[in-house]
């Protein structure tokens, strides 16, 4: 694709997105900070250094399937994104997983699933990188490591450990929201197709005219609902550990081609500053009755991989590829996010993991990345920019939408609360308006039961009682009796 200057093609990045800029960073202000949302300059730096010339840490083992999404309604309202206009199809992988599993663990053990879409779009990839639930355990990256090595194993014994686990979630208020998800049945889904995905951060999108608003997806799956009881998901264990990868396969292979309708939130872009909730906090939801969800499309999973290995190993997939009309926002998860995917791969898979088949754009690629290990289309000179040589160049009018102002010192802290801002008014309101008496009654028997391991302390387990009834006394109650507390 060429510009209007002389003929020179886009500056793409590296998934064949067109570059934002040649020459500037992003910053606050003309004399502020830079930004960690500056993905295409972190892209740069990051592949620079690795110029001279292992199984993923989280969701290390999954399954995926190819596919295609179709738009049915119009929503150039609200974004000027090719994919997500009337009419649009395009192409996708789409790779679920669990997240604390190692490679060989088995499908249906109680953890949340990974739900991880890439979209060959004609402005490069764009990746929703979500989960099975609209929420998760921390709000901050600075806690988002030590949350995964709470939940990996010991470093004396290499042994999982529920003490470990109920120590964090304990003394971070903020999980409760997603713990009461994982500890409900929908902890343990009895299949990929049977489960809906979300993207779980909020989203900028803007317009042709550079109107914005937030977003959130909701993936609704057509098959329905289904999930395990803990008794059914343990004895799945010991009965065939691949399970949920063998029913995706069998189910495409037999022509029953799963399929998800496509849904967002959108809350108009002035509202989200005195929302009853932070908006961009990744432990709260949007309330439905606040902001209904809005029907786009659907999409359908059509296509086995060829080989597991090229296909569902080698994906990576990275919230920071965007395309023109969908930016990110304040949400401070995503920002860490995008900074934390791609450089997972460089290191996983090798600098140049975005020429791998299953990663690479459909689309022509100008990037000025070069060399590293295991490159083979390199760009021709000049290797530069700016250049006066006839070589890409950023067409920066694309993204004209994505931008907005932001006032503030340079702190570290909490976000700041709004209204209705407490960590367990929304697992309250799970407990009291979602669930029903038979799902009340197997949370409760699943966080017994898990918090009753041997190595569980009398300490932590006072805390899980206290955990449980700041969301509701009478979850409390029952997680008390369960354990043998007063």
């Amino acid at each position: 694709m060429t510009d209007r200057n002389n003929g020179r093609p886009r500056t793409t990045t590296d998934s064949g997105t067109p570059a934002p800029s040649d020459e500037f960073s992003l910053s606050v202000g003309p004399e502020g900070p830079l930004l960690l949302q500056d993905h295409y300059l972190i892209q740069k730096m990051a592949q620079f250094n690795r110029e001279r010339v292992p199984e993923r840490v989280v969701h290390a083992k999954g399954g995926g399937a190819h596919g295609f999404m179709e738009i049915t309604e119009d929503v150039s309202q609200f974004t000027k994104a090719g994919l997500f206009q009337k009419g649009a199809r395009t192409e996708l992988f789409l790779r679920f997983s669990t997240v604390a599993g190692e490679l060989g663990s088995a499908d249906t053990q109680r953890d949340p699933r990974g739900f991880a879409i890439k979209f060959y779009t004609d402005e490069g990839n764009y990746d929703l990188v979500g989960n099975n639930t609209p929420i998760f355990f921390v709000r901050d990256p600075q806690k988002f490591q030590d949350f995964i090595h709470s939940q990996k194993r010991r470093a004396d014994n290499h042994m999982r450990d529920h003490n470990m686990q109920w120590d964090f979630w304990t003394l971070s208020p903020e999980s409760a929201h997603q713990v009461t998800f994982l500890m409900s049945d929908r902890g343990t889904p009895a299949s990929w197709r049977h489960m809906h995905g979300f993207g779980s951060h909020t989203f900028l999108w803007y317009n042709a005219a550079g109107e914005k608003f937030w977003i959130k997806y909701h993936l609704r799956t057509e098959q329905g609902i289904k999930n395990f009881t803990d008794a059914e998901a343990t004895a799945m264990i010991a009965q065939d550990a691949d399970f949920h990868i063998r029913d995706l396969y069998d189910a495409i292979k037999r022509g029953d081609h799963p399929s998800w309708t496509v849904n967002v939130q959108i809350m108009p872009f002035e509202e989200a500053a005195d929302y009853r909730f932070n908006p961009f906090d990744l432990t709260k939801v949007w309330p439905h009755g606040d902001y209904p969800e809005i029907t786009i499309g659907r999409f359908t999973l059509d296509r086995n991989p060829a080989n597991y290995f090229a296909e569902v190993e080698q994906a990576g997939f990275e919230p920071s590829n965007f395309v023109p009309g969908i930016g990110p926002s304040p949400d401070k998860m995503l920002q860490g996010r995008l900074f934390s995917y791609p450089d997972t791969h460089r290191y996983r898979i090798g600098p140049n993991y975005q020429q791998l088949p299953i990663n690479a754009p459909r689309v022509p690629v100008h990037s000025y990345n070069r060399d590293g290990a295991m490159r083979y289309a390199n760009m021709p000179d000049p290797v530069y920019a700016p250049n006066s040589m006839g070589g890409p160049a950023a067409f920066e009018d694309l993204y004209a939408g994505d931008t907005y102002h932001v006032t503030g010192e340079i702190m570290r802290s909490a976000y700041r609360p709004h209204a209705e801002d407490d960590d367990f008014v929304q697992p309250r309101a799970l407990w009291e308006n979602v669930l029903s008496d038979e799902d009340r009654a197997n949370l409760t028997s699943n966080i017994v039961g898990h918090a009753s391991a041997p190595e569980m302390t009398p300490e932590v387990q006072k805390r899980v009682v206290e955990y449980w009834t700041n969301v509701h006394k009478d979850l409390g109650q029952g997680v008390a009796r369960g354990l043998g507390l007063d």
